[in-house]
């Protein structure tokens, strides 16, 4: 019988009932989408790396020749060794969340007729792996002789590790080790597979996943120089760190010490993510004023309907009707308006993706993201009537007589 009333009463509003729901299908339809992009860069900002970021610090150096690159390898090296706490220092081609090192397209057959992507090549020496510290899954780590020279990119003919999601990605249900992959016009057979080590840029660029990277053992030389890993305990970094630029001024003056470049992992990653962590502030600050203003809208309108109707609800309650009976009323037909609006933002939050995912490069919006949104404007709308409800439910029939 209320489902009835509230129909009819419904349809002699047609103009405020349609603004409110068309108020809450746009609702919906951001709502769905911001929490989308609020959740996947919260999850970017928790991407494993595969390393333990807050022991691990970089160096970079410019300005020197190829010719007297292994000299400046040997007293960089030796110096940054002799600073106190400091575990290992590895020459390294890129470290992640930083400079971009060898990123170049691979194939998992030798006539390259299958490729398997873009993929970064992390190339260092046996100081670099130990800093790294990456979890073997399957197979082994190099050996010593296994570090060779670079050949203008890669050691020709390399023995490599790559990361679960490629072994999985290349070979599913298969053992990865002793398998090939050709690249820059020379082959690699994998001898280990390590859980995790991430690209050096995560989540944009030609990669497909996060993980697409593997670790070329290479020994340092012309084309492997001027990079530095180091490795210390996460107390001791900062105070590493805080030496490092005079250490590396006093053993290599004829070299230039990149301050922005050679920092901590930690502050890599902060200022790698910094456009993220913005964008995070913007998007809870969105989804908040837009569910304030849907509740402000919700409530509103009730506040207006209670006063347009103090008559009928008088006329109600002097024919017997509860205060309960007055109460659930407003919130039937709340809820009511609620779901032909969530309903409508449904159907309008997958076009709003489809957009995004158009001119943005968006994901496709997960179908979990639906219910959420509906559930989060439900719960909204029915506290946002509550007021409103709970002032109509105090109306007595003498109020309602003398307010005409």
């Amino acid at each position: 019988m209320q489902v009835g009333i509230i129909v009819a009463a419904l349809r002699k509003h047609r103009l405020a009932t349609f603004l409110i729901a068309a108020e809450i299908a746009l609702a919906c339809a951001v709502l769905c989408n911001a929490i989308f992009m609020f959740m996947e860069r919260r999850r970017a900002l928790n991407l494993d790396s595969g390393i333990q970021e807050s022991a691990l610090g970089v160096v970079q150096l410019s300005g020197f020749s190829s010719d007297n690159a292994n000299d400046i390898n040997a007293r960089v090296t030796s110096a940054l060794r002799a600073i106190p706490g400091v575990e290992s220092v590895g020459v390294i081609s890129a470290v992640p969340f930083g400079e971009p090192g060898i990123r170049a397209g691979v194939s998992t057959d030798e006539e390259l007729e299958q490729p398997g992507g873009v993929l970064d090549f992390y190339l260092g020496d046996s100081a670099a792996l130990q800093a790294l510290s990456l979890r073997l899954v399957a197979g082994r780590m190099p050996e010593p002789a296994e570090y060779t020279p670079v050949a203008q990119y890669v050691p020709s003919n390399a023995p490599v590790l790559i990361t679960q999601q490629l072994a999985e990605r290349y070979w599913p249900g298969q053992s990865a080790v002793g398998r090939s992959l050709w690249a820059l016009d020379t082959r690699f057979t994998v001898i280990g597979v390590v859980e995790h080590l991430i690209i050096s840029q995560p989540g944009g660029g030609e990669a497909l996943g996060n993980d697409w990277s593997l670790f070329v053992p290479a020994s340092p030389g012309p084309y492997l120089a001027g990079r530095y890993i180091v490795r210390a305990m996460p107390d001791d970094l900062p105070r590493v760190f805080g030496q490092v630029a005079r250490v590396v001024s006093s053993a290599a003056p004829d070299v230039v010490f990149d301050q922005s470049a050679s920092r901590t992992l930690t502050e890599l990653r902060t200022e790698f993510f910094h456009d993220a962590t913005v964008m995070m502030g913007l998007l809870a600050g969105v989804i908040a004023a837009l569910l304030g203003a849907t509740a402000l809208g919700i409530g509103g309108l009730a506040s207006y309907w209670v006063e347009q109707r103090r008559k009928q609800i008088g006329i109600r309650r002097a024919l017997g009707a509860t205060r309960w009976d007055v109460l659930r009323y407003f919130q039937i037909e709340n809820f009511m308006i609620v779901s032909v609006g969530v309903a409508a933002g449904l159907v309008l939050a997958y076009g709003l993706n489809l957009a995004l995912m158009r001119f943005y490069e968006l994901p496709r919006l997960p179908a979990m993201y639906l219910p959420l949104g509906a559930a989060a404007l439900w719960i909204l709308g029915q506290f946002a009537v509550l007021a409103p409800a709970l002032k109509a439910s105090m109306i007595t029939p003498v109020q309602a007589i003398r307010s005409f």
